[in-house]
């Protein structure tokens, strides 16, 4: 598997990056937030914009990305319209979400672009593509809430979107069952030991799911997400907490 530098962050190797969401509603707190996460163990940020209550305001999006990139100065930043189907705060139709995302990745200031790959296979990729050639790079995802979808499933729409063109194919899943939890790990090692040319992600939710976000250097996921003052998905840990654990289990290896 190769890995993927953004800035200064190399993914796909060692240790898991630390990824914290920014779910702040308004400016101010998405501001202030940013802030005090440059104090947390973070390896990059990941703005969840549909938290914030003034999304549909494309202007105002681009001002606040233009902040938070001040403030992170090389810390990555990931941007992130999560829509209500996968779990997000609002809904948004598909032709807004392309506009919104083709519009942050113009400016440059974000260095990942999450893309919901079930959108549609045309639009996805006509998505990808642009985010590209704006010299962006791409998390390409898929949220299941409902179930954990078989091995053979999770391998496949990982693969998919590596054959999509994304750089960092994405996969969370519910778990019912401990069992659930195990196919999602063999799922991971299946992917990246025998399919995957770049970095993958991938998760088992909820607190029945949180070992697979401590597992990732062993199985194959190059990045977790940790909590900063609010969790924008069931099951993730305190980021310093979190920072910790990933550290314990790196020694004993």
């Amino acid at each position: 598997m190769n890995t993927l530098k953004i800035r200064n962050l190399e993914l796909g190797t060692g240790i898991p990056a630390i990824c914290i969401p920014n779910v702040g509603k308004t400016r101010d707190e998405i501001i202030s937030l940013t802030r005090d996460y440059k104090d947390i163990p973070m390896d990059l940020m990941e703005w969840r914009a549909d938290w914030f209550e003034d999304v549909d305001n494309t202007d105002r999006v681009k001002e606040i990305l233009a902040e938070i990139r001040e403030i992170l100065g090389d810390t990555p930043l990931l941007f992130t319209f999560r829509t209500r189907k996968e779990g997000g705060e609002q809904e948004m139709d598909t032709e807004a979400y392309v506009f919104l995302n083709k519009a942050v990745a113009k400016t440059g200031m974000a260095d990942l672009i999450d893309v919901e790959i079930f959108i549609g296979d045309g639009i996805a990729a006509d998505l990808i593509a642009f985010i590209h050639e704006n010299h962006t790079r791409v998390v390409a995802s898929n949220h299941d809430f409902e179930k954990t979808p078989s091995k053979s499933d999770i391998v496949y729409r990982l693969r998919r979107m590596q054959d999509m063109g994304a750089d960092i194919p994405k996969i969370a899943v519910m778990p019912k069952s401990r069992k659930d939890v195990l196919t999602l790990l063999a799922a991971t090692e299946e992917m990246a030991s025998h399919y995957a040319d770049r970095p993958i992600i991938t998760m088992s939710m909820a607190g029945l799911g949180s070992i697979s976000r401590l597992a990732g250097e062993i199985f194959g996921s190059c990045l977790t997400f940790g909590s900063g003052e609010t969790a924008s998905a069931p099951g993730q840990i305190e980021a310093r907490e979190l920072c910790a654990l990933l550290n314990g289990i790196h020694r004993a290896l």
